[in-house]
């Protein structure tokens, strides 16, 4: 079964680390993915940018409304993913609860499911 791990974490947090203390995240991070990859669970990891970068697309009637970041209104961004494969959810929860990311952010873990048309 396919799992999403989503890094959920506070806006601007990025911003208020020193340059020292955001190449110690990330290189926690990549030895997480690659401890993930080594047995065999990770499909796919990706970080994402600041909501800087970001853009809400919603439509009606056939009219795109594009909103361009950053959002006033978050508190909270998606900061990056972890697409894992685990035979159950509390697996999947086990392998959140070791994401070096848990410390500063909150990771959600959310079971991929089949799209019906």
């Amino acid at each position: 079964m396919a799992y999403l791990l989503l890094v959920v974490e506070p806006v601007g947090q990025r911003a208020q680390r020193t340059q020292e203390e955001g190449r110690e995240a990330y290189g926690q991070m990549v030895q997480f993915a690659d401890s993930l990859r080594a047995r065999g669970v990770l499909r796919a990891v990706e970080s994402l940018t600041s909501l800087t970068d970001a853009a809400r697309v919603t439509t009606a009637n056939g009219d795109a409304r594009v909103i361009d970041g950053p959002f006033a209104e978050a508190k909270e961004m998606i900061g990056g993913f972890f697409l894992i494969d685990c035979e159950t959810h509390a697996e999947a929860v086990a392998i959140a609860a070791e994401c070096p990311a848990a410390a500063w952010c909150t990771i959600e873990v959310r079971k991929v499911g089949p799209c019906y048309f």
